[in-house]
């Protein structure tokens, strides 16, 4: 691997790692120049991530003026919540009942470390461990077909977290007290109950309607 290509794929990881964990957020306006001085290196691999970045809809570029970090369109959140609300709740039901204490235990494990991490104000590492939890969820039902579906939605499901506690740090608390009560449901077996405060945790969260779902 050349060295060209090794800083173009540190180049283009760090940027991304940086829009995902709301570093950079959406409407951001960057330079070529301003990322390769802080990582030490020429504009020409910072440019190939640039253009890598833009390929895959994170970044717009703009000639002699920088690269814009594309917002979450209001409509792919939508989406995207709603995609995961038809995933979780359909694992929460396959969830097998001689598993349910377990996979709760473990979900209880995360909400911990994330009420640690809320408290020591690290909501990059906070909106991580968010993606973490309801990914538990939904590798616990043992389907590989519905986790590689939303393991697809991983991405922008991780950035839109840090978009939510980015946007009022009190909002992690909230997160936190919604995760246990979910927990508490799986541990149940009540996947009407998780269904219901599935739907009011992420139409809240991410402030779009969950009407009709």
């Amino acid at each position: 691997m050349s060295k060209t290509y090794s800083s173009a794929e540190r180049a283009y990881r760090e940027v991304k790692e940086r829009i995902l964990g709301g570093a950079l957020p959406g409407g951001e306006l960057i330079s070529e120049g301003e990322i390769a001085g802080g990582l030490g290196m020429s504009r020409t691999p910072v440019r190939e991530a640039f253009l890598r970045l833009e390929a895959e809809g994170w970044m717009k570029l703009y000639p002699k003026r920088g690269a814009l970090v594309v917002p979450v369109p209001a409509g792919e959140a939508e989406h995207v919540v709603h995609a995961r609300y038809v995933v979780e709740t359909a694992a929460a039901r396959a969830v097998p009942a001689a598993d349910r204490d377990r996979v709760a235990a473990t979900l209880r494990a995360v909400i911990e470390r994330q009420r640690e991490l809320a408290e020591a104000g690290d909501l990059e590492e906070f909106a991580a461990l968010d993606t973490e939890f309801h990914r538990g969820a939904v590798v616990a039902a043992g389907n590989p077909l519905l986790t590689g579906f939303y393991d697809s939605l991983r991405e922008r499901q991780r950035r839109m977290n840090s978009v939510v506690v980015h946007r009022h740090s009190s909002n992690a608390a909230q997160i936190v007290e919604q995760h246990g009560r979910l927990a508490d449901r799986i541990a149940a077996g009540d996947a009407d109950g998780f269904a219901a405060l599935l739907r009011e945790h992420l139409s809240t969260a991410h402030q779009v309607e969950a009407a009709g779902w």
